[in-house]
């Protein structure tokens, strides 16, 4: 077997999730193994680095997938991109080792929350931000996120009920990057749990409007209860930046 690693970019507006599903073919997985099927004639399997939720977008997903047969890289990555919708794209494409898994070898992800903050809506980034009209207090919201670096149990910011998997993870850090009216959150951990950056987020942005105190994210944490901690933020102002190995 030949095993095939790649960088994906994709808007994730359109789409029910990374991970292909029973009820849906709308998927990004879906989609793409679709194609490969298409341009191999093989079924075969997608394995990606990250299953971002419906909505959310990726600048540099990681995935690998097996062939039986071997294929010239630069043909395969233009026969794939010339048959993939308009808004998936194969930046990289490169063959490497049998054993490589893009998720069980990852070491560490960077996501970004994009927000507008501002009455005014950018029309041209609407589906890539989250667009928050009440004025955010940056300062209160750095100090609030300081309290989820390192390693915690993050259960409170879970939205998966039913976890039976350890909720601890590291978070070696989280910034705020303040330029005009746009806000960046950039989250750097060891991995993260089903909406656990977003539940983050909306809960920053609820010390932002003075909603919470910094006081209360470490009371959160302790309480590992998902009604302690505050809302959702929207999926349109997450993007998986990248993977680290």
């Amino acid at each position: 077997m030949f095993n095939y690693r790649m960088t994906v970019s994709y808007d994730g507006t359109d789409y029910n999730g990374w991970q292909k599903q029973g009820n849906t073919k709308n998927t990004i997985q879906g989609r793409m193994e679709q194609v490969l099927r298409l341009i191999t004639d093989e079924d075969v399997e997608i394995n990606g680095a990250g299953r971002t939720d419906a909505g959310v977008h990726a600048l540099g997903q990681t995935a690998n997938f097996k062939l039986k047969k071997e294929w010239d890289t630069k043909r395969l990555i233009d026969r794939f991109n010339h048959n993939l919708p308009d808004d998936i794209c194969i930046t990289e494409l490169e063959k490497v080792e049998e054993r490589f898994h893009s998720r069980l070898n990852a070491k560490g992800k960077i996501y970004v929350y994009r927000i507008q903050n501002s009455i005014s809506t950018d029309v041209f980034n609407i589906r890539y931000m989250y667009h928050f009209d009440k004025t955010l207090n940056i300062d209160a919201m750095r100090e609030a996120a300081r309290c989820f670096v390192g390693e915690h149990d993050f259960k409170s910011f879970c939205s998966n009920r039913h976890m039976k998997k350890s909720t601890v993870r590291i978070i070696k850090s989280i910034d705020i990057v303040e330029n005009d009216n746009k806000i960046e959150i950039i989250y750097n951990g060891n991995g993260f749990l089903y909406n656990m950056i977003r539940i983050i987020t909306g809960t920053l942005i609820e010390v932002g409007i003075g909603k919470r105190d910094v006081s209360e994210m470490t009371e959160i944490l302790k309480k590992k209860d998902r009604q302690a901690a505050g809302m959702t933020a929207p999926a349109c102002g997450l993007r998986l930046e990248k993977i680290f190995y």
